[in-house]
């Protein structure tokens, strides 16, 4: 390989390593944002599922991985050290495997992660007591912004004791339709209805699980945007590296940069 070759080579690989830390740090931030973000579906399912908390962690950690590989492959590239070059290309080979096996998991398992979720609502919405609870306040917060009420629909919310259990027609105030006048709050979190009928609640009609899949089909669509991103970047850099690491002289070996 010519020199103006291996220099563009060198600073091709520098590039799409620099994407690469910006792609890391991008993962680590949807996966600070799953594990701190309270007003949104993720805070009810977090607060119930342990397997999501042990996700976020887990995002987190590539997301950081990545960003050591980036400047790893940047320090490499620049200084053509041989033996980080290909230390490079082993744990960019075996990132992409566990990326490509995650994605193969979340695919397959996704009617699980569907059936989980529609669990962890329904148990919300019938042991729903309005003590403030975060998950509580996350699903007011998610019936508010996305107008729906209940999992399935309304009826979801009969099997609740607070409302079963009152002499007064109660309805949670976070389904109220806001479109329709005559909002009392009785008990904070819940509101007096018109009737016993849960039928004619003034709430919104539709259930929030049509909603909620789409919110979470387009966060997928995000994070799947950027691994599929980062899993280019990869490949490209896997391939770089590998040609750099050989156009190096073997007298160049043992290069460290000199301070």
């Amino acid at each position: 390989m010519g020199k103006g070759c291996i220099t563009a080579t060198k600073y091709f690989l520098f590039l799409f390593n620099l994407l690469f830390f910006i792609f890391g740090a991008l993962i680590m931030g949807f996966g600070l944002w799953i594990l701190l973000d309270s007003q949104s579906f993720i805070a009810v399912l977090q607060d119930s599922s342990i397997e999501l908390k042990v996700g976020s962690y887990i995002v987190i950690t590539v997301g950081a991985f990545t960003m050591l590989m980036g400047f790893l492959g940047c320090l490499g590239a620049i200084y053509e050290i041989r033996c980080l070059l290909g230390l490079y290309f082993t744990l960019l080979l075996l990132l992409l495997i566990a990326q490509v096996t995650a994605a193969i998991l979340i695919f397959l398992q996704r009617d699980v992660l569907r059936t989980t979720a529609s669990k962890i609502v329904t148990k919300l919405v019938e042991n729903y007591q309005g003590q403030n609870k975060s998950a509580e306040q996350a699903w007011d917060y998610v019936q508010r912004s996305m107008h729906c009420c209940g999992w399935t629909g309304p009826s979801d919310w009969q099997k609740n004791p607070v409302i079963t259990n009152s002499s007064q027609t109660l309805y949670p105030c976070s389904c109220h339709n806001t479109s329709v006048v005559g909002e009392n709050n009785t008990d904070g979190n819940f509101c007096m209805g018109p009737s016993s009928s849960f039928s004619d609640w003034p709430t919104y009609d539709t259930g929030c699980a049509h909603s909620v899949e789409s919110w979470l089909f387009t966060n997928y669509g995000v994070i799947l945007g950027i691994c599929l991103g980062v899993a280019v970047i990869e490949l490209l850099a896997m391939i770089l590296s590998m040609g750099l690491c050989k156009s190096v002289h073997q007298e160049e070996y043992t290069k460290v940069p000199k301070y």
